[in-house]
């Protein structure tokens, strides 16, 4: 690392996607020192004001390793800010979702942070930092076939409600920021992994799915995505403000789940099943 270590600074998880990527290039404009957590270093954040490290949220060790770098960089400082963004995005219906895809959608999005907040904490303490965790849309509403991500980030955010009381005497606020859709590599990530776990399942039950399937893709690919510097701008509004709020929107859709998560449920399922289709689709029956 050659980065200097005064000013303000910042640990970034999940920076070298689309959310994580536009982050740190605005923090970095912004004047804040990003150190920019990556599974492998990206060519994009070769940048003044962005140190990459390697850290891996699912690795114990690899977190325990970048918190003593940044430490050691840091030389006492402290930090001034910790953002939770790695993510991944498990879709499909709940009986073809392999328990592996569970565990890993729950591994990055809920263990990853607790993870990175446990080895973290004291360079907050010490720099008198904040904490703020990207959610998701899906945590407030739970749209059908995204089931995965959307119980993952409401444990994010149920956590993070938790932890923001249990930090006060240490007066660290902890930030929510919920984008709605943005336009990143996740999707595609997601299809993928999706279409794999159902090549691999059993074609009758697959068939049950069909036609519910077919009309939520089509639904789906008539998403309005805002872009990734959406979302940056309302993690860095948590990371300037004096006094941070508990929850950010970003993107009109986050603030359309809002007011849907505030709707009787009957009426918020009938939404849903017009809006992606599914109204009128009969079952289809087991063969």
């Amino acid at each position: 690392m050659t980065a200097p270590t005064n000013g303000r600074a910042i640990l970034l998880t999940g920076a070298n996607g689309g959310i994580g990527r536009a982050c740190a290039q605005a923090l970095a404009a912004k004047g804040f020192h990003v150190y920019a957590g990556v599974r492998a270093p990206a060519p994009e954040l070769d940048a003044t004001g962005i140190t990459q490290i390697v850290l891996d949220v699912t690795d114990s060790g690899s977190v325990a390793a970048a918190a003593d770098q940044v430490a050691n960089h840091r030389d006492g400082q402290g930090l001034h800010a910790v953002i939770n963004n790695a993510g991944v995005l498990v879709q499909g219906p709940t009986e073809l979702v392999p328990i592996d895809e569970w565990h890993r959608q729950f591994e990055v999005n809920v263990h990853g942070p607790v993870r990175v907040i446990q080895a973290f904490l004291p360079l907050l303490r010490a720099g008198g930092g904040r904490i703020v965790n990207v959610s998701a849309g899906s945590a407030r509403v739970a749209f059908p076939f995204l089931g995965p991500i959307g119980a993952s980030k409401s444990a994010l955010e149920s956590y993070s409600e938790s932890l923001r009381v249990e930090l006060a005497p240490w007066r660290i606020p902890v930030s929510i920021v919920q984008p709605g859709a943005i336009r990143t590599e996740i999707f595609a990530k997601s299809t993928a992994s999706a279409e794999a776990a159902l090549a691999e399942a059993d074609p009758r039950t697959v068939a049950l799915y069909e036609r519910q399937l077919v009309a939520f893709d089509t639904a789906a690919a008539g998403q309005r995505y805002a872009p990734p510097e959406v979302a940056a701008a309302a993690i860095v509004r948590a990371v300037q403000a004096r006094r941070p709020k508990a929850f950010y929107t970003a993107g009109s859709d986050a603030r359309l789940a809002i007011w849907l998560a505030r709707i009787p449920a009957r009426l918020r399922d009938r939404v849903f099943q017009r809006a992606l289709g599914l109204s009128g689709i009969e079952p289809a029956l087991a063969h």
